[in-house]
Protein backbone atom coordinates (compact mmCIF):
# COMPACT_ATOMS: atom_id res chain seq x y z
CA UNK A 1 0.00 0.00 0.00
CA UNK A 2 1.21 3.73 -0.74
CA UNK A 3 2.77 5.36 2.23
CA UNK A 4 0.81 8.66 1.33
CA UNK A 5 -2.64 6.70 1.43
CA UNK A 6 -1.78 4.57 4.52
CA UNK A 7 -0.81 7.74 6.34
CA UNK A 8 -3.76 10.42 5.30
CA UNK A 9 -6.02 7.00 6.45
CA UNK A 10 -4.39 7.03 10.53
CA UNK A 11 -4.56 10.39 10.31
CA UNK A 12 -8.00 10.59 9.17
CA UNK A 13 -8.81 7.42 11.42
CA UNK A 14 -7.01 9.45 14.18
CA UNK A 15 -8.63 13.16 13.67
CA UNK A 16 -12.48 11.58 12.95
CA UNK A 17 -12.59 8.96 15.49
CA UNK A 18 -10.96 9.69 18.73
CA UNK A 19 -12.98 7.46 20.49
CA UNK A 20 -11.70 4.50 19.17
CA UNK A 21 -8.24 5.24 21.59
CA UNK A 22 -10.22 4.72 24.96
CA UNK A 23 -12.48 1.74 25.46
CA UNK A 24 -14.64 3.61 27.61
CA UNK A 25 -16.03 5.92 24.56
CA UNK A 26 -16.98 3.54 22.66
CA UNK A 27 -20.64 4.20 23.35
CA UNK A 28 -20.65 8.09 23.37
CA UNK A 29 -18.23 7.26 19.57
CA UNK A 30 -21.66 5.14 18.19
CA UNK A 31 -23.88 7.54 19.43
CA UNK A 32 -21.74 10.12 17.61
CA UNK A 33 -20.98 8.37 14.21
CA UNK A 34 -24.78 7.53 14.04
CA UNK A 35 -25.63 10.76 15.37
CA UNK A 36 -23.61 12.17 12.20
CA UNK A 37 -25.25 9.25 9.76
CA UNK A 38 -29.01 10.56 10.58
CA UNK A 39 -28.16 14.16 9.73
CA UNK A 40 -26.09 13.75 6.40
CA UNK A 41 -28.77 11.13 5.54
CA UNK A 42 -31.30 12.96 6.14
CA UNK A 43 -30.16 15.53 4.42
CA UNK A 44 -29.72 14.19 1.51
CA UNK A 45 -33.34 12.73 1.98
CA UNK A 46 -34.78 16.04 2.34
CA UNK A 47 -32.65 17.20 -0.89
CA UNK A 48 -34.05 14.07 -2.92
CA UNK A 49 -37.96 14.84 -1.99
CA UNK A 50 -37.59 18.19 -3.15
CA UNK A 51 -35.72 16.72 -6.38
CA UNK A 52 -38.66 14.72 -6.71
CA UNK A 53 -41.33 17.31 -6.03
CA UNK A 54 -39.81 19.64 -8.45
CA UNK A 55 -39.30 16.76 -11.12
CA UNK A 56 -43.06 16.12 -10.70
CA UNK A 57 -44.40 19.49 -11.30
CA UNK A 58 -42.57 19.69 -14.05
CA UNK A 59 -43.35 17.02 -15.82
CA UNK A 60 -46.20 18.50 -17.55
CA UNK A 61 -48.58 15.25 -18.44
CA UNK A 62 -44.84 13.62 -19.95
CA UNK A 63 -45.78 10.05 -19.73
CA UNK A 64 -42.14 9.16 -19.58
CA UNK A 65 -41.09 12.46 -16.94
CA UNK A 66 -44.24 11.34 -14.85
CA UNK A 67 -42.62 7.98 -15.14
CA UNK A 68 -39.49 9.44 -14.50
CA UNK A 69 -40.76 11.56 -11.27
CA UNK A 70 -42.46 8.41 -9.47
CA UNK A 71 -39.15 6.38 -9.70
CA UNK A 72 -37.81 9.48 -7.78
CA UNK A 73 -41.15 9.59 -5.36
CA UNK A 74 -40.44 5.75 -4.60
CA UNK A 75 -36.51 6.30 -4.63
CA UNK A 76 -37.13 8.74 -1.64
CA UNK A 77 -39.99 6.81 0.56
CA UNK A 78 -37.12 3.92 0.51
CA UNK A 79 -34.40 6.26 1.75
CA UNK A 80 -36.74 7.77 4.18
CA UNK A 81 -37.56 4.26 5.68
CA UNK A 82 -33.83 3.41 5.53
CA UNK A 83 -32.73 6.46 7.07
CA UNK A 84 -35.70 5.90 10.16
CA UNK A 85 -35.21 2.50 10.34
CA UNK A 86 -30.99 2.90 10.80
CA UNK A 87 -32.09 5.42 13.81
CA UNK A 88 -33.60 2.97 15.54
CA UNK A 89 -31.11 0.58 15.29
CA UNK A 90 -28.54 2.08 17.37
CA UNK A 91 -31.16 1.28 20.35
CA UNK A 92 -31.84 -2.08 19.74
CA UNK A 93 -28.89 -3.17 19.33
CA UNK A 94 -28.14 -1.35 22.69
CA UNK A 95 -31.11 -3.69 24.55
CA UNK A 96 -30.04 -6.64 23.17
CA UNK A 97 -26.66 -5.85 24.34
CA UNK A 98 -28.01 -4.66 27.72
CA UNK A 99 -24.90 -1.52 27.20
Amino acid sequence: MNKKILNSILITTTLVFPGMVFAAEVPAMVTSIKNAFVLIAGSIVVIGWIVAGILYLTAAGSPEKTGTAKKALIACVIGTALVVLAAGMEATIRALLGV
